[in-house]
């Protein structure tokens, strides 16, 4: 019988493992990191802690192991006379490792992101999605918007 996976906020204890992930998606890409993998994790590690208010991570655990992560970076919008606490969530860094992926669990790791984020109030939630990514974005629930418009540099 295989381990139960289990999605739930990441905690502290996870975030070696999600550093670790953020490195294996980064050398699956081909690309020449600018650190060693220690100094990355440990500099990620410290990142986390400190921006742990504003970068809300959900982990997808199977067993002991951190196999997929979702950040969700939410960003204070300025306040109008009937919410005088609003804020919008952008969704980043969505990594589910390659041997877990084709049976939905990236699905329902993004399900389980737009939920939280419905949960905490969030006006909207964006993403900048990978090309390859657009479809799995599409079944979650994000569509495009003729008024979300960036500026690209």
């Amino acid at each position: 019988m295989p381990d139960e996976m289990v999605i739930r906020a990441a905690e502290e204890r996870d975030l070696e493992a999600v550093a670790g992930l953020r490195w294996r998606w980064f050398e699956e890409d081909g690309k020449a990191a600018v650190v060693g993998r220690e100094e990355f994790v440990r500099g990620f590690v410290g990142w986390a802690k400190e921006n742990g208010e504003s970068h809300g991570c959900t982990v997808v655990v199977r067993g002991e192991r951190v196999v997929g992560m979702a950040w969700v970076a939410l960003v204070p919008r300025v306040p109008t006379p009937t919410a005088p606490q609003r804020f919008s969530g952008d969704v980043q860094c969505v990594y589910v490792v390659p041997e877990e992926r084709g049976d939905g669990v990236g699905g329902r790791l993004l399900e389980a992101v737009v939920e939280r984020a419905r949960e905490m109030g969030a006006e909207r939630l964006t993403v900048h999605s990978s090309g390859r990514a657009v479809s799995a974005y599409g079944r979650a629930g994000f569509r495009g918007s003729e008024r979300l418009l960036q500026v690209r540099y």
